[in-house]
């Protein structure tokens, strides 16, 4: 791994001239935020070697390296997930570059499915934890004290100045948000009605199929993490409706104006 993750930074030194500090993974209908960056470097993922493809609908593809009011970020648009059949190791390998190339603060965003009954389509959460429901974990394996301790405290996984932070961006732009508890299935079913008021009895605001294994490893990496969560639907069950794909994208097709928005004041007033 550790080979691999040297390779694509020396690759990434080819195509970009510093280190960014900062960086955001772009989930399902965020692509945008990239394309309004200024100054634009832009790489397909099949060109960094031993970089995951995407696959999943609504995510490009592509790491875009631009200025936003002279703040320099890093930008996937698009990730890939466990249930497109990569292991734990490939889908935290685009974290672990970024790490290793410098990044010292990642912003992840998602869409979601509201298990808060007080939560409708539209809404960001800004996550303050999660539960890892998916069965597996992206530190599982060898040793890496390169990287991380063996066991990595999660306490903070989420860090509190940074959500803080989040939260005076999105008073200035007069965006409702709230605070939340991610719950991660592996997908790629959505989860069944039962699993769901399991999900809301442990505590889970909000559920999906990602983020998690990103956070995990970023924390362990000594990586600041902040993640926004935008609601697609009601999740499983609330309502009488079927859930579908199609449902997700046209819905962040909706609200992607309001937190790329978000995101962008929130990155203006990073220090």
């Amino acid at each position: 791994m550790m080979e691999k993750v040297k390779a694509a930074c020396s690759f990434l030194e080819t195509e970009i001239c510093s280190r960014p500090k900062s960086a955001v993974i772009l989930g399902s209908g965020l692509g945008a935020f990239a394309d309004s960056l200024e100054e634009k470097t832009v790489i397909p993922y099949e060109r960094i070697p031993h970089w995951p493809l995407s696959t999943a609908p609504g995510h490009h593809g592509r790491l875009v390296h631009g200025f936003l009011d002279g703040r320099e970020i890093l930008a996937m648009q698009g990730r890939v997930h466990y249930y497109e059949g990569y292991s734990m190791e490939d889908v935290a390998f685009p974290v672990r570059v970024l790490g290793e190339f410098g990044t010292d603060r990642l912003v992840i965003t998602n869409a979601s499915g509201g298990v808060d009954e007080d939560l409708r389509p539209g809404d960001v959460v800004i996550l303050n934890d999660h539960i890892n429901f998916m069965g597996a974990n992206p530190l599982r394996g060898p040793d890496t004290p390169e990287w991380n301790e063996r066991f990595p405290d999660m306490t903070r996984c989420y860090d509190p100045e940074l959500s803080d932070l989040a939260e005076r961006a999105a008073a200035s732009e007069n965006i409702a948000v709230r605070r939340g508890v991610y719950f991660a299935f592996s997908g790629p079913s959505f989860e069944t009605p039962a699993e769901i008021r399991m999900a809301r009895l442990l505590g889970a605001t909000v559920v999906g199929m990602s983020t998690v294994p990103e956070a995990v490893v970023a924390n362990a990496m000594g990586i600041r993490v902040c993640a926004f969560s935008c609601v697609a639907n009601p999740a499983a069950g609330m309502t009488e409706n079927r859930l579908s794909g199609q449902e997700v994208l046209d819905e962040m097709a909706k609200t992607s104006e309001k937190l790329i928005r978000l995101l962008r004041r929130f990155f203006r007033e990073m220090k």
